[in-house]
């Protein structure tokens, strides 16, 4: 009996897999190169923005790092 139930909660398991796999693979993705309009500028790479944007963040560099789930 115990095996029994261990080989339906592995196949249940499994579909579950196939399904989400499966989902994935559905899923249309964003491709900028794909999905951008032609004459769109390309983003600059990250830290060549604005040299003042640190100047001018109102974010606080000393918050707690934020983890979903948990509560301060």
């Amino acid at each position: 009996r115990q095996v029994e139930e261990e080989l339906q909660e592995q196949e249940f398991l499994d579909r579950c897999f196939q399904e989400m796999l499966q989902e994935e693979e559905e899923r249309d993705w964003f491709v900028p190169a794909r999905d951008l309009p032609q004459g769109a500028a390309p983003l600059p790479p990250p830290g060549h923005g604005d040299p003042d944007i640190l100047s001018k963040s109102t974010l606080n560099p000393d918050a707690k790092e934020f983890v979903p789930g948990v509560k301060y």
